[in-house]
């Protein structure tokens, strides 16, 4: 059994380990190792197109983690003061938005996005004649799609800290007349605002390294997934193998930050001593 385990983490994460190794390839082809280098990351950080790609899928992940983490704070308040049926009904959707898959996802925003748009445009051209603005797909759609992705994640991780909160803090501070704006802001935030930052940064995570739903709402945008696909359908090199170094590196720093953030603080704390 131990070397089964073995060889599951083996299989998982040997090709990963492969892209790492051959991003430092001297060679112009990727399997083909002509010794050590870094100068494919040099001419990836130079590549203008990568470049762009990149500037897109930081100013999208920005946008959406933003977005996502306010959003999802403010849905996770509110059903945690739902009771009945509709808590569960509501929890039962953010449970199947998860469980979706990712290119169904990408389906049903495109058609929805196609739909909105030629029924707003026509009215919009009635409007305001040869100047009117024309809704096309782009960076708002796919922070929109990314966004709408996210938000059960951050429900999730803002409702299972405040599943753990001390309830006796926040009766002790309405007891002491404080205004229920002022209860959440000196009480409950700083208690939830961990979770809130590793939804941010999980949230940005995931749509920094997104493909199948960006791939079906960027348009003419293109974000650093996307190039990256676009990309190896000529062949992989080892510039490839640089920027997907990078964004596996960048990734696993914001999952391990997002990770810590989530831990237990009761976990840290030392035990209380008692001979006292």
């Amino acid at each position: 059994m131990r070397w089964y385990v073995v060889a599951i983490y083996v299989f998982l994460y040997l090709p990963i380990a492969l892209i790492v190794v051959f991003s430092f390839n001297a060679g112009r082809y990727a399997m083909d190792w002509q010794g050590f280098s870094t100068e494919w990351y040099f001419k990836a950080f130079a590549n203008p197109f990568a470049m762009k790609a990149l500037r897109t899928s930081l100013v999208v992940a920005l946008w959406t983690a933003v977005l996502a983490t306010m959003l999802g704070t403010l849905a996770a308040l509110g059903l945690e003061r739902m009771q009945g049926w509709p808590r569960r009904a509501f929890d039962a959707l953010i449970y199947v938005a998860i469980m979706v898959p990712g290119v169904v996802i990408g389906i049903a925003t495109l058609i929805a996005f196609v739909t909105v748009f030629d029924a707003v445009n026509p009215f919009l051209a009635g409007l305001f004649g040869d100047a009117a603005p024309q809704l096309a797909m782009g960076l708002p759609t796919i922070i929109g799609a990314h966004v709408l992705f996210n938000l059960a994640v951050v429900i999730l991780i803002v409702r299972a800290r405040f599943a753990g909160l001390d309830r006796s803090l926040i009766e002790a501070s309405e007891d002491l007349y404080a205004t229920p704006f002022g209860t959440f802001r000196q009480v409950v935030l700083p208690m939830i605002f961990p979770a809130i930052l590793a939804s941010f940064l999980l949230s940005f995570t995931f749509s920094f390294e997104d493909f199948i739903i960006a791939f079906f709402v960027s348009g003419p945008d293109s974000t650093l997934p996307i190039y990256i696909f676009s990309s190896i359908r000529r062949g992989i090199t080892p510039e490839v193998n640089a920027i997907g170094t990078v964004v596996l590196a960048a990734s696993l720093s914001l999952l391990v930050i997002a990770q810590f953030l989530l831990r237990d603080r009761n976990a840290r704390r030392p035990a209380p001593d008692k001979a006292a």
